[in-house]
Formats: C-alpha cells, structure tokens, sequence
C-alpha cells in the first residue's frame, strides 16, 4: 500500500479550550509539524462551532488534517524529533486525540 496517499486526521480535545490554548496549538502545529518530508497538505484549524446539525460532533477544538505521499512518510514523520517535539509540548493539555488514518 506504499504506493498510496495516506490521510492523517487527528482532532484535539483540550483540558483548557481557552482561545490562548486553542491558538497555541495551531502555531506548534505549523511550527513543527508543516515542514515535514513527504507531506502534499496539510491544514490546522479549529472547530466550526456554528454548524450545529445531529451529525456534527463537537467535542474538539483542533482539527489537523495531512496528506502524505505514502505510508512510509507518515511513519518517517511520526518517528520525526520535530513531531516528537510537538507531543511532549501539547499532550499536557489534552484530554483526548483522535486519529484517523485513511488511503485515499
């Protein structure tokens, strides 16, 4: 499945959702986790909080969304001191993230 594109889709739920925090996070994730080998997008941003339908699920604040080339990018990337960085700087203040992991 090397030959594919994988999506990485994490969402943040965070212990202070202050706009501080929320803003914090969005500038670590450009900070160190934009400029990564292999990656084709990537975007960070936050919840859309006014779209209030059955179907949307609002227990985050931070959406980070990465399309990688391959597979082995995203696993070079998650072994990477840049992403390594980024996690011992934010999980203190998270209390749950999400990942979802699809070809595409």
């Amino acid at each position: 499945m090397d030959n594919q594109k994988l999506a990485h889709n994490v969402y943040f739920t965070l212990k202070d959702d202050s706009e501080k925090a929320i803003e914090s996070l969005i500038e670590d994730c450009y900070l160190y986790l934009k400029d990564n080998p292999g990656i084709i997008s990537f975007y960070v941003g936050r919840l859309v909080a006014e779209h209030d339908r059955a179907v949307n699920i609002k227990d985050f604040q931070v959406g980070l969304h990465i399309i990688f080339a391959s597979k082995t990018d995203h696993d070079n990337y998650q072994d990477s001191e840049n992403h390594k960085t980024f996690v011992k700087r934010n999980k203190p203040n998270w209390s749950q993230s999400r990942v979802f992991d699809t070809y595409v």
